[in-house]
């Protein structure tokens, strides 16, 4: 697991100089936001059962993430899905049986804690690949489950979210460009989801006994 200091540091995904993450190219699509839809969770479950069906053991875990997860959040229709195996740089040991079983290398990011992503079309979903010890799919567990506690922030979040897509769409802009806008308002939550989690305070023991 990773520490506390980890998990509540923000850091840079860019890539080296020269190489890209894109497999599969980025395209222009509007940003359309649904309204909260019941039928997500079992959206999820299906595409749960599929990923375990193709990787029985690899799987370590399967975690329903994002704006679907959280009961009472509009959200694109993409299922966003953290799947953690052992190592995924070793893509032999778990791409080839998620292609098989429809799945669609995207983003290959191996500087960034080892991250891959790979799209399904129906139901459509992002599942997000990170080893054990990745801090991502630690704060993604930490922001879904303080959105579903706190009616404040889950409001305010909507709203950011309903707005910035009106932007994004007028302006044609691709998802990773509304995801930037939304990044000051999601960090500002991030912050009191990880003091409501004790992580701050886990954090500043452990930098006071160095």
């Amino acid at each position: 697991m990773p520490t506390p200091e980890q998990i509540t540091t923000f850091t840079n995904d860019a890539p080296p100089p020269g190489e890209s993450p894109w497999v599969v190219p980025q395209t222009r699509e509007a940003i359309d936001l649904f309204e909260p839809d019941p039928a997500w969770p079992a959206a999820f479950a299906r595409l749960e059962s599929r990923i375990r069906h193709a990787l029985g053991g690899r799987a370590l875990e399967v975690l329903h993430v994002g704006s679907t997860s959280v009961p009472g959040l509009p959200a694109k229709p993409v299922i966003d899905v953290d799947l953690i195996v052992a190592d995924p740089n070793h893509e032999p040991a778990w791409l080839p049986t998620l292609v098989d079983a429809g799945f669609v290398l995207t983003v290959r990011e191996p500087w960034w804690h080892g991250h891959r992503l790979v799209k399904h079309r129906d139901p459509a979903a992002n599942v997000h690949v990170f080893g054990p010890d990745a801090p991502e799919p630690w704060k993604h567990r930490v922001f879904r489950d303080h959105l579903r506690r706190n009616a404040v922030d889950r409001q305010r979040y909507a709203d950011v979210k309903r707005e910035l897509a009106r932007i994004a769409t007028a302006g044609r802009e691709t998802v990773m460009e509304y995801n930037a806008r939304k990044q000051a308002c999601i960090r500002e939550i991030y912050e009191r989801a990880f003091a409501a989690a004790g992580l701050r305070d886990a954090e500043s023991r452990a930098g006071g006994n160095g």
